[in-house]
């Protein structure tokens, strides 16, 4: 039996979440499955069949599933989860909202989160903020596994598709019904699949002089992010929150300026494969981990980097 990876995609193409998902899966069986629900996702499907290694695409095409509510989502998942002896998803809001259920319907232990894989039924995850890690042993006969994507590399597209089949479920009329959400917009990279995040945290002193770091970032082209101690203080908005409790993230660049380094932020941002700390107190945390650390004040320094840039 082969393995099943729950897509996440805005309808027109899978997101990398959904890439590094199918590496990881790839670890355990060879030619995996992929789940495309939505509504008018058929662009989604074709962009999933030409990921590497992927033996067929499986797509549930209908406006019930057009918002991804997790009821209507796991229901479908149920209805062919018995083919498989994994199920994959990405371990991010997406995959975190439709594991939990499935796991509750399946009566089967979720494997959350994890950061590689021994075999079939031994997996690692992080713990305490990523200071330990702890080696998972399942014997359900599904496992449902979510991935952490900073973990596991993209899995790369190639030339022409591979097989896409349709299936249908007949839902229930009385599912929930989605009302509404509100998102907020920034031409800015999006946080967990930007290349270079500049981030700020409590030593950036308020909202007003969050915009020096703005600059810098669309100097860069890059995301903005935040220590939970900005984003508790009012500095910026929730969804830029990097952290334990927050995005996990692994740009190519990630530029720490006014965070003193509490593991809780450090476990969100510590995969980044290059970090740089500006702070003024020389002993912060923050530069135990840093590839280049400059000590200085965040008011003098970030403004002549965006001039420089």
């Amino acid at each position: 039996m082969t393995c099943l990876v729950i897509a996440e995609h805005n309808n027109n193409e899978v997101l990398p979440s959904t890439l590094t998902t199918v590496n990881a899966a790839k670890k355990v069986c060879d030619n995996p499955h992929i789940l495309i629900v939505g509504s008018n996702c058929s662009k989604a499907a074709e962009h999933a069949s030409k990921i590497k290694g992927v033996e067929e695409i499986i797509v549930c095409d209908d406006d019930i599933y057009e918002n991804f509510l997790a009821e209507t989502v796991s229901s479908l998942v149920l209805s062919i989860a018995e083919k498989y002896l994994h199920i994959f998803s990405p371990a991010t809001t997406f995959g975190k909202n439709i594991m939990p259920r499935l796991s509750a319907k399946l009566d089967v232990a979720q494997i959350s989160d994890i950061s590689a894989i021994i075999d079939g039924n031994t997996f690692v995850r992080p713990i305490y903020a990523g200071n330990a890690l702890a080696t998972v042993r399942s014997n359900d006969k599904i496992k449902l596994v979510t991935v952490r994507g900073s973990s596991f590399d993209k899995e790369e597209l190639k030339e022409g598709g591979c097989k896409i089949s349709d299936i249908s479920l007949s839902q229930n009329t009385s599912s929930p019904k989605f009302i509404g959400h509100e998102l907020s917009k920034s031409e800015r990279p999006e946080l967990t699949s930007a290349k270079i995040i500049v981030s700020g945290g409590r030593g950036v002193g308020s909202s007003k002089d969050f915009e020096i770091l703005e600059k810098l970032a669309d100097k860069l082209g890059a995301a903005v992010g935040a220590s939970r101690a900005a984003v508790d203080a009012g500095y910026v908005p929730n969804d830029y929150q990097v952290g334990q409790t927050g995005k996990i993230v692994a740009p190519e660049l990630y530029i720490a300026v006014g965070i003193s380094g509490a593991i809780q932020h450090l476990a969100g941002m510590k995969d980044s494969k290059i970090i740089v700390a500006i702070n003024k107190d020389e002993d912060a945390p923050i530069f135990q981990i840093s590839d280049y650390g400059l000590v200085g004040d965040l008011f003098e320094v970030v403004p002549k980097l965006s001039e420089t840039l």
